[in-house]
């Protein structure tokens, strides 16, 4: 007879996203609630998604990823359920906690849609998590740690790089080029109270190790909020103004902090960032996401793997041996 499993299903945790005109505005709402945002300010957003038709790709991006996760485990021989469960679209995470009660799940593995620590990409989904398993009595959800430092994380990343340069062409070890690895910036604040920045700092060491590249620079995207509130830097487009007094006529971002395409990727990059370097005269081209890439996809099969059988790989980068997910870690004070 087979050993019962500690587990009986996997939830992938996103951010969500709009998939149509009418959902921008009450989206954009649900994220800003409880914040002081200007009407402007979320008018000005919302022109960014209409600008793609009102559609962010990221949900269509997170059903690809669930049903690439389902085959793996099933080809491994895990039969675990695998669902999606959004904070801010739907299908929203209390609805599908509820379904995965009335499912018969008692005790599910939780992936967030993101490799790095802080209080918006860790810390929040674990209290999302709480207030929807107290709202719905149930099942219980044991959220994997950040996994940045998975081998298998840092590989994905390399491979993709490399199969987009070897398609465009370019050359990595090109002088006239500079690679900017791109990751959302944060308050200083936050950035203060979680390992956000160090372990973006690895993983784009760790990332230009593996691609054999030298000329390389982590910078942040996608700031928001009163200027006066200091926020990481440097934005990436003041790094790529600087670049032509360099001698730099290329540019190659990967959004090494992101694992699929969403607003802040093909705005903020795609149109943005690109405009910005070809507005100085620099090539510009920008690396896919990870999106439903096969040893992406088989890291997310280990993260299981290792709930449920106990084994873990090596960690990677000089962070490896940090406790993670302590209680109050990325907790911002009240």
């Amino acid at each position: 007879m087979p050993q019962a499993l500690p587990y009986d299903a996997v939830l992938i945790l996103s951010f969500g996203a709009p998939e149509g005109p009418d959902e921008v505005m009450p989206f954009l709402e649900r994220v800003t609630q409880g914040r002081n945002i200007p009407r402007e300010r979320l008018l000005e957003v919302a022109a960014h998604y209409h600008h793609f038709g009102g559609v962010s790709p990221l949900n269509a991006q997170n059903r690809a990823l669930v049903a690439a996760l389902q085959a793996r485990l099933e080809e491994k021989g895990i039969g675990l359920p695998v669902y999606l469960g959004n904070r801010h679209s739907p299908p929203f995470l209390r609805d599908v906690v509820r379904k995965m009660k009335k499912d018969g799940v008692r005790r599910a593995i939780g992936i967030a849609t993101s490799a790095f620590g802080s209080p918006s990409s860790c810390r929040q989904y674990q209290e999302a998590i709480q207030a929807a398993v107290q709202s719905e009595g149930g099942p219980s959800i044991d959220k994997v740690p950040p996994f940045w430092d998975h081998p298998g994380f840092i590989e994905a990343q390399v491979l993709q790089v490399q199969a987009y340069c070897a398609a465009q062409g370019i050359g990595l070890t090109s002088e006239a080029l500079q690679v900017l690895m791109s990751a959302h910036s944060i308050p200083l604040a936050m950035a203060k109270v979680s390992p956000y920045v160090e372990e973006l700092k690895d993983t784009a060491r760790l990332v230009a190790q593996g691609l054999g590249i030298d000329a390389w620079e982590l910078v942040w995207q996608s700031r928001s909020g009163p200027p006066q509130v200091p926020w990481l830097e440097p934005d990436i487009l003041a790094a790529i103004e600087r670049l032509p007094l360099n001698g730099i006529r290329e540019v190659l971002v990967i959004p090494i902090g992101f694992l699929s395409d969403h607003m802040e990727v093909m705005w903020d990059l795609d149109i943005e960032a690109k405009g910005r370097a070809e507005a100085h005269g620099m090539r510009f081209w920008r690396a896919p996401t990870l999106g439903t890439h096969p040893r992406f996809v088989e890291v997310l099969c280990e993260l299981v793997e290792e709930r449920l059988f106990g084994f873990s790989p090596k960690r990677l980068g000089s962070l490896a041996s940090r406790p993670r997910c302590t209680p109050e870690c990325c907790r911002l004070s009240s």
